[in-house]
């Protein structure tokens, strides 16, 4: 009887385990559905959410692994308003439950590639911009796996737009604010965009 139980019991946790599997979205899915959200219902985005939104950031590609993204988190709403809260699309700010700052460290003190036992030096970091973009685009695919909604809006190489961001952020003179993703629970669901186009593919040769 007790080894009648527990395989009914191992039975159970698998039948379990295959439904949370088959309930989770799947990676290509994530990819495939997701679009831009520009609406939110002002509902706040738990710190745990937040966490593994940034922890799925980090772990984005990175030339040289020199990791040069750096992240200001804003959750509280009055400064979102203040810091994000004009012009004509300021709404998807307001109503987000927080916005994250995508920036890139332009410099850094390292040692020189395949070289461990040089002393740090200050070096550019010459794929910032590639780096970071891995990592806004890593956020925005973590946003829509938890069920939440987020939207790429522009900040390098805008500097009209970067400048006052910095300033107001407190953001050093070397780091350079690439985007600003508002992050929330939507108040939209729009069909993603079908952008496949075998036209634009060349095999083998252009």
């Amino acid at each position: 009887m007790k080894r009648i139980a527990l395989f009914i019991a191992m039975a159970a946790a698998l039948v379990s385990g295959c439904k949370a599997q088959e309930s989770a979205p799947g990676a290509l899915d994530v990819i495939m559905t997701r679009t831009s959200i520009r609406n939110f219902t002002g509902e706040p985005v738990s710190q745990e959410q937040l966490e593994t939104i940034l922890k799925a950031g980090m772990a984005a590609p990175t030339a040289m692994n020199s990791q040069p993204w750096r992240f200001v988190v804003v959750t509280d709403q009055e400064k979102i308003a203040s810091v994000f809260g004009q012009g004509p699309r300021s709404g998807m700010f307001t109503t987000a439950g927080a916005v994250i700052v995508v920036c890139g460290e332009s410099t850094s003190m390292r040692k020189p590639f395949g070289q461990p036992d040089a002393p740090e030096v200050e070096m550019e970091n010459m794929f910032w911009f590639e780096d970071c973009s891995a990592a806004a685009e890593n956020i925005l695919l973590a946003a829509h796996a938890l069920g939440l909604g987020a939207v790429w809006t522009a900040g390098y190489p805008g500097m009209q737009r970067v400048a006052p961001i910095a300033a107001t952020l407190g953001i050093p003179e070397k780091v350079i604010p690439l985007c600003v993703i508002p992050v929330g629970v939507p108040a939209e669901s729009p069909a993603p965009k079908d952008k496949w186009k075998p036209e634009y593919i060349h095999w083998n040769q252009w």
